[in-house]
């Protein structure tokens, strides 16, 4: 019997090159291969800003890619720091181009915010997710305080972290497998 790993989309929520952010998703992405497929979004600097008005009628390709990829992802999980005590706009204008679509609905999604602090963005990032009627549940969601302090060489190697990252995967799995 062959066993089809289940698709997951991860997005950073930072578009700077080697972040942390990034950084822990390609641990998750390294670490739970063959059980999970596994694709890091690149596209958030491509996005247009966010406008209604462009939102009708022929919509601008990297937003259909992201819609698609969304839709075709079995889960979804942001991996984002906190900027000025909230989301950086880069992934906020993602987000709001989902706005106007379902493909968030009952969508399985973890959600970490790794940062210094980071309970402004995480608690803003719960909310618009909830909102969007993606399925959040509270154990596919993690704050991950320093996080730079948690890399060596931009790789993961806290303990604890690696811990509740292995949490939110199985959540994350339980979640998919409803």
């Amino acid at each position: 019997m062959i066993i089809i790993p289940k698709r997951i989309l991860a997005i950073p929520g930072s578009i700077r090159q080697s972040s942390s952010n990034e950084a822990l998703l390609l641990y998750i992405k390294d670490t739970y291969k063959g059980e999970f497929d596994v694709t890091i979004y690149d596209g958030l600097a491509l996005l247009p800003h966010f406008n209604p008005d462009l939102d009708k009628g022929e919509v601008h390709q990297a937003v259909v890619d992201l819609r698609l990829r969304i839709q075709q992802a079995d889960a979804v999980i942001i991996c984002t720091p906190e900027y000025v005590y909230s989301l950086p706009a880069s992934l906020k204008n993602a987000i709001e181009w989902t706005v106007s679509t379902t493909v968030f609905s009952g969508k399985p999604v973890g959600l970490i915010v790794a940062s210094g602090l980071g309970d402004k963005a995480f608690e803003a990032l719960v909310l618009i997710m909830t909102t969007l009627y993606a399925s959040v549940q509270a154990s596919s969601n993690l704050l991950i305080r320093g996080a730079r302090a948690k890399l060596v060489e931009n790789r993961l190697t806290d303990p604890t972290t690696i811990e509740e990252i292995d949490a939110v995967m199985a959540s994350l799995k339980a979640a998919m497998n409803k």
